[in-house]
């Protein structure tokens, strides 16, 4: 595990062997549930360039799985990301699509990732988590609740197979963050996209939810197996490598109803 100093500028992890995803549908069953609320505002649409992230308080009851009805997730305000962490090079072809919702109890994100190819570990931990995940593709979101204090912040990273990891981030140093996170993931070959949804205990982000209060936070992509490999970000970090980790650089995530 790279040591990331308190500036919080990580360092730049090596590739092992990498291993091919063949053409196959991931899913990771879950608890299932049912869990409304009522909206007094309804966002739909995209945005692209923007400062400002919107998650959407679920309305609709969970699919048996215990994530959201596509219906509620087509409600749900879009955010499109194409560029590298400098905002240069865009590449259509590597766009990723973001969406949020939200219960009291829990944050969901959709990931719609296109890709060119796709390289990814052969072996995770039983509960299919798995350290150095970034050193293979994945979709990332850092969350950051409270941002007074500009070196603490989570981190979630999920790949094309159902890999995962979460992490605790404070002044440059990282531990596992135990999230309880759940996940369902689908890659389609035949379309070059794949798809990740999280369930995210919201608990595990912040111990008082308060849905009035803008958070934190940004969403990037790693595809490839060596370098230069495709790093991009949702809100451009503008370092001189590849790095992430800029809590200066996020953009805002408000909670609608």
């Amino acid at each position: 595990m790279a040591k990331i100093d308190a500036s919080t500028r990580i360092a730049a992890h090596s590739l092992g062997k990498t291993a091919a995803c063949a053409k196959r549908r991931f899913r990771f069953d879950v608890p299932g549930g049912a869990i409304r609320g009522n909206m007094k505002r309804n966002l739909p649409g995209s945005t692209m360039n923007t400062e400002i992230a919107t998650a959407l308080r679920v309305i609709h009851a969970m699919g048996p799985d215990g994530f959201p009805q596509d219906s509620a997730w087509e409600l749900a305000p879009s955010i499109h990301f194409n560029a590298d962490w400098q905002g240069r090079n865009a590449d259509p072809l590597r766009e990723t699509e973001v969406r949020l919702l939200w219960t009291p109890e829990l944050l969901f994100l959709k990931f719609l990732a296109r890709f060119r190819e796709i390289t990814v570990f052969a072996d995770a931990e039983p509960s299919g988590r798995r350290g150095h995940l970034w050193d293979r593709d994945v979709a990332e979101v850092f969350l950051q609740p409270d941002s007074s204090d500009p070196l603490r912040y989570k981190e979630f990273e999920v790949s094309p197979n159902g890999m995962w990891i979460d992490l605790d981030l404070s002044h440059g140093q990282r531990r596992d963050l135990q999230s309880g996170l759940r996940r369902r993931v689908a890659l389609d070959e035949e379309t070059h996209t794949w798809i990740a949804e999280l369930a995210l205990p919201i608990k595990s982000i912040t111990p008082r939810f308060d849905p009035y209060v803008t958070w934190r936070v940004n969403f990037f992509r790693v595809e490839g197996a060596a370098e230069p490999r495709f790093y991009s970000a949702w809100k451009p970090t503008l370092t001189p490598e590849p790095n992430f980790h800029v809590p200066a650089a996020f953009g805002n995530l408000i909670f609608s109803e």
